[in-house]
């Protein structure tokens, strides 16, 4: 049976799905997505997958899909961050039969995709690798293939690498209205603007990501952008029930995916942490419970923290007085699930404390007050360190001398061509295009296989395929002469 297309794959095969829960890196295991489906998702991924580890580890594949098979996690896609074609593929063909459809991560600023993959900044000099990548897949696989992009600062060059994808054979694409350098502090708001000039110019279902905080911003962005779709990730975790267009408390939230978990267990590092995105509000009232959570070692020990959680805010909505509104400007009390706000770089700056001047802010610690044997000056790591070894010395003139990076000052490699260390290596190798076996940094390498490949392609395929090719390496050209300009 011939796999669907475009609008078809996402009517028939995804449902028409508008609510769509985001790839998290450990956080959209299957135990959330299930929860996240019980309030109105109607279509999940899996978390990233780094696709060379996919296809080399069996107990990688075991873990993040193939003991999590369950009717009720579908439609279901699947996401791989790689930086090789045919690694890709291979890592696709092994995942196809336990989902609908397979995504890759072209725009994903988190570091386990930049330490390994190109597709995770987004460069001219790389599109190519993105769109033989999204070409071979589509040729090879059994399911289509998606693609998760983030936008360029210019909504032409924008459309235009959304247009090649779609030629390359993306079945839908998911645009975060984000460059790869808003992230953290820095994120901001994300542009619509950017998400309808791709769904008008191109002819595949898009979705939407970026700036979802409840029901009605999900609706606004369809009416705004005419996408197909929503997706959430961070208004997601802090409220699982977002696309039911409800606020419940948080420790009903907490005791149902802690019930889920118990079924479907996963490590505890994950319902740790969506705990504290969960509880993010309530555990700025009671500290203690934070100190509780980040130390419980047992899925037990954090069931007993939700109840303890429960009975407090429970007896502050006894003594509540009436008329009381919330505090610190939040739009309801801090035990019902709500979004956060993430403050800008300005924001947090006030928070830490500029200068540690600050009345009830501690700013950076200096140095030498560190080293001069007091404990309490000492980060929390150095303090563990210390209590493994209370004899540890912590100061810098004992340390061992290494030679110095030409760019930063860290210790460089001992066989680095640079005479780098690996970040600033790196970041010269990917500009130049060069190698450094060193560092194993193989740029130049793998861009030479790619194009080595490209030719091999073109001599065995359909003159139709050949000259998709050429508008695709011209398309490319255009985009990188528009990037170094």
């Amino acid at each position: 049976m011939p796999k669907l297309r475009g609008e078809a794959f996402w009517r028939e095969t995804l449902r028409s799905a508008h609510y769509v829960v985001a790839p998290m890196v450990d956080q959209s295991e299957l135990a959330w997505r299930l929860l996240s489906r019980r309030h109105g998702a109607q279509l999940c991924y899996t978390p990233m997958l780094h696709a060379q580890v996919f296809l080399r580890d069996a107990n990688y594949r075991r873990e993040n899909l193939y003991d999590e098979a369950c009717p009720e996690d579908r439609p279901l896609i699947v996401q791989f961050c790689a930086n090789d074609p045919e690694v890709f593929v291979q890592a696709a063909l092994l995942a196809q039969d336990y989902c609908d459809a397979i995504d890759l991560n072209l725009g994903c600023p988190q570091m386990i995709a930049k330490r390994d993959t190109f597709h995770s900044i987004v460069q001219p000099t790389y599109l190519c690798f993105q769109s033989f990548s999204v070409l071979l897949a589509n040729e090879k696989l059994s399911v289509p293939i998606t693609c998760k992009i983030r936008v360029f600062p210019d909504i032409d060059k924008t459309v235009k690498y959304a247009q090649m994808l779609e030629k390359a054979g993306c079945q839908l694409l998911t645009v975060h209205g984000r460059t790869k350098e808003q992230k953290g502090p820095l994120a901001g708001v994300a542009s619509w603007e950017h998400i309808q000039a791709v769904r008008k110019a191109v002819n595949i279902p898009v979705f939407a990501n970026g700036n979802i905080q409840c029901l009605s911003d999900v609706e606004e962005c369809i009416r705004k952008t005419g996408v197909h779709g929503v997706m959430s990730a961070e208004g997601n975790l802090h409220n699982p029930a977002l696309f039911e267009g409800r606020n419940p408390l948080v420790w009903e939230m907490a005791e149902e995916y802690l019930e889920i978990v118990r079924k479907y267990p996963c490590p505890l590092s994950y319902v740790r942490a969506h705990l504290f995105k969960l509880w993010h509000h309530t555990l700025q009232v009671y500290q203690q419970l934070r100190e509780e959570l980040a130390k419980v070692k047992t899925l037990e020990g954090i069931v007993d923290v939700n109840r303890e959680l429960k009975l407090r805010c429970q007896e502050e909505i006894a003594n509540q007085k009436e008329g009381e509104k919330p505090k610190e400007g939040l739009p309801f009390f801090h035990w019902i699930c709500q979004p956060y706000i993430r403050p800008g770089p300005k924001e947090r700056c006030r928070e830490n404390g500029d200068s540690g001047t600050e009345k009830g802010v501690r700013g950076k610690r200096a140095l030498e007050e560190e080293e001069d044997g007091n404990s309490e000056l000492l980060s929390k790591n150095k303090q563990k360190k210390k209590l493994r070894n209370p004899n540890k010395s912590f100061d810098p003139s004992l340390k061992p001398k290494y030679a110095k990076c030409d760019q930063c000052g860290n210790p460089k490699g001992t066989k680095c061509v640079f005479n780098m260390c690996r970040g600033c290596c790196k970041k010269r190798a990917f500009k130049e295009v060069a190698d450094c076996p060193g560092h194993g940094l193989l740029f130049k390498t793998k861009y030479e296989k790619s194009l080595s490949w490209q030719h091999s392609q073109r001599g065995i395929q359909s003159p139709e395929i050949s000259q998709r090719g050429d508008a695709e390496v011209g398309e490319t050209a255009v985009l990188k002469e528009a990037g170094d300009s």
